[in-house]
């Protein structure tokens, strides 16, 4: 069954920075975040397999799908929906042939020409970043703006997720730019309340709120 990509987290543990990032989670779902991706970059990967298995025994009975950042083996041990990978990540046919078919794998792309291949490499969706200039993550990428990724949605068949820099003043522009959903990191884990940021993303994205 497709995922609805419309409020897709990116729990990032070293944003999180010590705090509850389950609770954390639970909370945002709670607000509506129909996606949840665990990146975890300064964790070893014991500690990684803990975390990811412990949101995904939160998820579960909540119907919402857990992604693991980079590491198809962690998605496998802690029963992951899937993976989502860098371009200089695991070559998705290798995360596929360990995930197996109904496994969903996502890629990060910033051009036409590397959501094409992603898309013929076997990738079930894409993570078009940056959208907007962004603090939270390192990228020395063209930044997209709407028509950028207007450009990378129609550049291909597959659901397309717009990440960086994302908050409710601008995500209405992505969902016009034809964006399938919209992905955030700060815009929930940095808000005094997961839930009602969640709720007011969620809200924005739909044309429902006039933030």
């Amino acid at each position: 069954m497709p995922l609805d990509y419309s409020l897709y987290l990116v729990a990032d543990a070293d944003y999180a920075a010590g705090r509850d990032l389950p609770a954390l989670v639970d909370a945002a779902v709670d607000g509506g975040v129909t996606v949840v991706q665990l990146r975890a970059k300064s964790l070893d990967k014991p500690a990684v397999i803990v975390l990811a298995a412990e949101i995904a025994r939160r998820l579960g009975p909540k119907g919402v799908p857990l992604l693991v950042n980079d590491h198809p083996d962690v998605a496998k041990a802690c029963g992951a929906a899937g993976v989502h990978l860098g371009q200089d990540d695991t070559p998705v046919a290798f995360a596929r042939r360990l995930l197996g078919p109904d496994a969903t794998i996502g890629v990060s792309v910033n051009t036409p020409e590397e959501a094409r291949r992603a898309e013929r490499e076997g990738a079930d969706y894409l993570g078009a970043a940056p959208a907007y200039p962004t603090s939270t993550k390192e990228l020395a990428l063209a930044v997209l703006g709407p028509d950028g990724v207007g450009r990378i949605k129609r550049a291909t068949g597959l659901p397309v997720v717009a990440i960086g820099g994302i908050a409710a003043a601008n995500a209405f522009e992505m969902a016009r730019a034809g964006a399938d959903g919209i992905a955030v990191i700060s815009a929930i884990l940095g808000a005094p309340d997961a839930r009602r940021a969640a709720e007011e993303l969620l809200a924005a994205f739909k044309g429902l709120s006039s933030r």
